[in-house]
């Protein structure tokens, strides 16, 4: 496989402090007592069975949900940001995250970079080749294959300008050949940031260098 490596600062890397997080809806809590520091650079698998919460976390972490307890805090180098300051060092895929599918696909990927650009190096025209869409540029997204859905919103979280990355069950949707293109552009993409994927598929998250394990801070129901 051929990787696409492209400059990018190694200096500014998130890191991400969680402590005593927990987070509950109307009485049962999801998570509970979650202490642990995603350090700069750290690229680690978050895991639980269907249904333990991971995506729960990874959306609390990102702060599209509050906490119910405790505190997260957030460094980019010696510089602490604030919560409604970690969009704009933020890159996202899941596959319940929506696409605007009444665009072409250029369209969108003109509207996306807008507020959110390509990393350096990285064009419009080399991002839909890297995505082997070329000819699919002027097709509505709403043609789209359900695999070339899901192939477009990783290419635009792992080749966004962000240095830190949440990646939900990155290669749901995908077939074998798609599997294979997620682990190789995110391999490709890893360096320079800070990277926590939910998964309970090893082939996604086998680079990971740290585990969490979801289950680990539930409360026991007696």
């Amino acid at each position: 496989m051929t990787f696409f490596l492209f400059s990018y600062p190694q200096t500014i890397n998130v890191q991400i402090t969680a402590t005593g997080l927990g987070k509950r809806f109307q009485r049962d809590w999801i998570f509970r007592e979650l202490t642990h520091t995603f350090q700069p650079g750290s690229a680690t698998a978050v895991l639980g069975p269907n249904g333990a919460g991971k995506s729960t976390l990874l959306n609390t972490i990102s702060g599209q949900l509050l906490s119910t307890e405790g505190t997260l805090a957030y460094g980019l180098g010696s510089q602490a940001v604030a919560v409604e300051d970690v969009p704009q060092y933020l890159a996202y895929a899941a596959p319940y995250l929506e696409l605007l599918e009444e665009l072409t696909l250029l369209e969108l990927l003109q509207f996306h970079t807008q507020f959110k650009p390509l990393r350096p190096g990285v064009s419009l025209d080399k991002l839909i080749d890297l995505m082997y869409l070329e000819k699919s540029r002027q097709q509505l997204v709403r043609e789209f294959s359900s695999g070339m859905k899901q192939r477009l919103k990783l290419a635009l979280a792992l080749y966004a300008d962000a240095p830190l990355l949440l990646l939900d069950e990155p290669t749901t949707n995908l077939d074998a050949t798609g599997v294979a293109w997620y682990q190789e552009h995110v391999q490709a993409t890893r360096a320079g940031r800070t990277l926590l994927l939910s998964s309970n598929v090893a082939a996604e998250y086998a680079f990971c260098d740290e585990v969490l394990l979801v289950t680990d801070f539930q409360p026991v129901r007696g």
